[in-house]
């Protein structure tokens, strides 16, 4: 048998293989498609393309890529691939095709007062997706259905959005959130993992005043539904909780309390009390480098939010995506922003630059390290264009731009299981791609400048997506 033969017999059965573990192309409302949609067939070529392709491997010049009914069908040099008859070719000279973010700690809800959170499912969601999010975990919920029923009308194609994986509201022990249940020890722990997981939700998250016997249980009831569980921690150590067997780990090592001298079981002895012992801990040190490897041969991946703790930290730049906030929310972070960049005593200025250091330790050690946004904290974060700047802080970590990509994109579809159907640009899996003007492996602040969000083969346009909610994020 010819080469090509062969070639075309493993292509075709690359497709079929994939085409099994992928949902038919996703179809759209009139009315999302309308208003978002700017490439829409059924046949697409992107060609002389820069591909970045989400695995860490080197930046590829000159390529074709080619969309079929929401797969990817074909990816090579462009002079080894031509656009079929009837195809819609998008000439892509000068510009990358990056594949869709997958980032998992992201929320659909927003600070909007002293502890409170307003719940911004609608606009959020338009956000990310505009911003380059293809596929998102919801990494904490405060309100209950609105993740999950958000999730649904996104999968039937009634809201532009990404794909969600949708974690329950947080599992905690006694605590002062107006919005956030205390549990009442293990066996509620079990049951409010039951009745979530029989609503629906697919993830979930323990958080700061959790006991470890609770968290046990938790992680039991979530691992027996063949389902995952992370955690904001405190209470509970790191390491406690990677020997109960947790999946992930929320804010690199900021929520730590592993390092705080005569920590009482079970008690969070503050997260600041925690933080100054990150902030000054060695990252060659022999405690650290035992509670990495207690990680990594656990297998908790551990999620970077470098974005948040950069809006605390005095002397970082003003975050990106403050125009689409109402102007009352906008200035109310305008005004805490100015507050900190006065601040000359504030523990970030050793500890932010401690957190990249310790992550990238992290991974370069062979952990997993994913990432996600979170905004919350004092407001600033905002979806889709904070998910862009995280990427821009793995870089500022010590990451090349490739490494950075494949953090934000396969190693998130990695954890959720995805990497079959998203999370790289390969043939069969889904056409979950950005288009950028630039080159982000030169310069990555290019990858800011999205131009096409591709969700199974189906184009939207970022701008439309973002003024359809500027100036009004924050009343849904």
């Amino acid at each position: 048998m010819s080469h090509l033969f062969i070639r075309r017999v493993l292509l075709a059965a690359a497709v079929a293989a994939s085409a099994s573990l992928v949902a038919a192309p996703q179809q759209f409302s009139q009315q999302v498609r309308s208003a978002y949609v700017s490439v829409d067939a059924p046949l697409i070529a992107l060609t002389n393309a820069r591909v970045i392709d989400g695995t860490g491997g080197p930046v590829r010049e000159g390529q074709t890529i080619l969309i079929k009914d929401g797969l990817i069908a074909a990816v090579g040099p462009a002079g080894s691939i031509t656009a079929p008859d009837g195809a819609r070719v998008i000439d892509l000279t000068g510009k990358t095709v990056l594949p869709g973010l997958v980032m998992v700690h992201e929320h659909l809800y927003y600070p909007v007062g002293p502890g409170v959170y307003g719940q911004l499912g609608e606009s959020f969601t338009r956000l990310y997706l505009a911003g380059g999010v293809t596929t998102m975990r919801t990494g904490g919920n405060v309100n209950g259905f609105m993740d999950l029923n958000m999730k649904l009308a996104i999968e039937r194609g009634q809201k532009a959005g990404p794909a969600i994986d949708a974690t329950a509201p947080y599992l905690n022990g006694p605590n002062t959130f107006i919005q956030m249940r205390t549990m009442k020890g293990a066996d509620d722990a079990r049951k409010q993992v039951a009745y979530w997981a029989d609503e629906g939700f697919t993830s979930f998250k323990a958080y700061m005043q959790i006991t470890r016997a609770e968290l046990g249980a938790a992680i039991e009831e979530v691992h027996k539904r063949g389902l995952k569980i992370t955690g904001h921690l405190c209470s509970v150590t790191y390491a406690e909780a990677a020997d109960l067997g947790i999946d992930n780990l929320e804010h690199g090592f900021l929520a730590a309390t592993d390092f705080v001298p005569n920590k009482a079981p079970d008690t969070c002895p503050g997260q600041g009390a925690g933080q100054q012992t990150i902030a000054a801990l060695d990252e060659n040190s022999e405690p650290f480098k035992t509670l990495v490897k207690k990680l990594i041969d656990r297998r908790v991946a551990l999620t970077s939010t470098l974005t948040v703790f950069e809006t605390f930290t005095p002397g970082r730049p003003l975050p990106p995506g403050l125009e689409v906030l109402l102007p009352d929310l906008r200035d109310q972070f305008q005004r805490t922003f100015e507050r900190t960049k006065t601040n000359t005593t504030s523990n970030y200025l050793r500890l932010f630059p401690k957190a990249l250091a310790l992550e990238r330790a992290f991974a370069r050690a062979g952990g997993m390290l994913i990432a996600g946004t979170d905004p919350t904290g004092s407001g600033g974060v905002i979806p889709g264009f904070s998910n862009q700047r995280q990427i821009e802080l793995l870089v500022e970590a010590g990451f090349t731009p490739a490494e950075a990509v494949q953090i934000g994109t396969l190693h998130g579809a990695k954890y959720l299981g995805r990497d079959a159907r998203v999370g790289s640009i390969a043939v069969g899996k889904q056409a979950d791609l950005i288009v950028v003007a630039g080159n982000p492996a030169a310069s990555i602040a290019d990858i800011r400048k999205v131009e096409i969000v591709f969700k199974q083969g189906v184009g939207f346009d970022p701008a439309k997506l973002i003024a359809s909610v500027t100036g009004r994020v924050g009343l849904w």
